[in-house]
């Protein structure tokens, strides 16, 4: 359900693809369950559609490619897979009987699909990856699930595993987008190439304690009732505290609940879903309790704060120059009053005294002194 957290972000990266340089990386971060496999979705439908013209022009070409990165078995990520799906998802031809010449050529309906040995070097991958993306020229790679390229082994850096996606997206010319969870927090400013050649996108929660977001949360709920398909209609609005605590404002996270609770409704071949019925399949309050602490700690890590922006301008040197600007300021305004006081000074006449008050009357002694005599 398209929702304004889900339409705002959407546009974000619709135009962070069209307006940045073609080897550029877009790191699109939120909480899990937040939708972001939605907006993907979403968004590899709206750049086909817009690419049907040159679609129907140049039928080789293709508008995404869309993959997911897969969590490893091994606990490293595998690269090898990783190129592999992309190649799949491309329906690169004859890829196998190009990586090795001598191999036979099977005839048949699996004659032009990609079937790689088991043994292949990563290496020849990357380079399949690459020609391949030449070849079909797609307008962006969309990588969802990429907190997944943190896993990685013993001796690795984690910048060795983002410098691949961008020596990938530098040879191709291709905007790469990686989609994931706060944990690409980890590769937002590993080093200064990759700040200025990449852009952050923030997919946030409901926060419920934002008047306006509780506003969208309470109408999300009453979109939901509409739209379930059962004679009487659930009164979720009259829960909504409950069904944000434990989905913590992730409409996502809301969603499959209701949808679980809905199946559940279904196979008892009952007419209304009752709290009981959401009660039964709710997420843990262990459960909960762990996505809004990743959360906020992701919510945290992305605000810009004013303590921030101060130290940045202190060491670029902007707040020193304001500092020697008032000392200066200061410095010349005492300039001048001592130049006006000493040019005081030299205007009165020889022999004239200095302005002071003189004293008035006796001194009480000598007073006193002069009464006696």
């Amino acid at each position: 359900m398209a929702h304004p957290r889900l339409l705002a972000a959407r546009e974000d990266l619709l135009n962070a693809i069209h307006e940045v340089a073609p080897n550029s990386l877009i790191l699109l971060m939120g909480p899990t369950g937040v939708g972001k496999t939605t907006l993907r979705a979403k968004v590899e439908q709206i750049l086909t559609t817009e690419m049907l013209a040159e679609l129907q022009a140049d039928p080789v070409r293709l508008p995404v490619v869309s993959v997911e990165c897969i969590a490893p078995e091994s606990g490293t990520f595998s690269w090898r897979d990783h190129f592999r799906r992309l190649l799949l998802e491309m329906d690169e031809p004859l890829v196998d009987y190009k990586m090795n010449p001598e191999a036979p050529v099977r005839m048949g309906e699996r004659a032009t699909k990609f079937l790689p040995g088991a043994r292949a070097a990563g290496s020849q991958y990357h380079h399949a990856v690459e020609q391949a993306l030449h070849f079909r020229r797609p307008f962006a790679v969309l990588l969802d699930e990429a907190q997944h390229l943190a896993r990685m082994g013993s001796g690795r850096r984690l910048s060795d595993q983002l410098d691949v996606i961008k020596s990938l997206a530098n040879c191709t010319r291709t905007v790469h987008v990686l989609l994931g969870t706060y944990e690409l927090l980890a590769f937002r400013n590993l080093s200064a190439q990759l700040s200025r050649r990449s852009i952050d996108i923030h997919f946030p929660r409901y926060r419920i304690d934002d008047l306006n977001d509780r506003k969208i949360f309470l109408a999300v709920l009453r979109s939901f009732e509409q739209q379930i398909p059962l004679s009487e209609p659930p009164r979720l609005v009259e829960e909504w505290e409950y069904l944000y605590e434990r989905s913590i404002g992730c409409v996502g996270v809301l969603k499959d609940w209701l949808v679980r609770a809905l199946t559940g409704v279904f196979r008892r071949n009952a007419d209304a879903m009752t709290l009981r019925d959401l009660q039964a399949l709710a997420p843990s309050v262990a459960q909960c309790d762990k996505m809004l602490s990743e959360a906020l700690e992701g919510e945290v890590s992305l605000r810009e704060d004013a303590e921030g922006s101060k130290r940045l301008r202190t060491r670029l040197g902007l707040d020193c120059r304001e500092t020697s600007r008032a000392s200066l300021s200061t410095g010349a305004a005492r300039q001048v009053t001592i130049e006006t006081t000493s040019r005081q000074k030299h205007l009165r006449s020889p022999g004239q005294r200095h302005p002071h008050r003189d004293p008035v009357g006796l001194p009480r002694v000598r007073y006193a002194t002069a009464i006696n005599v």
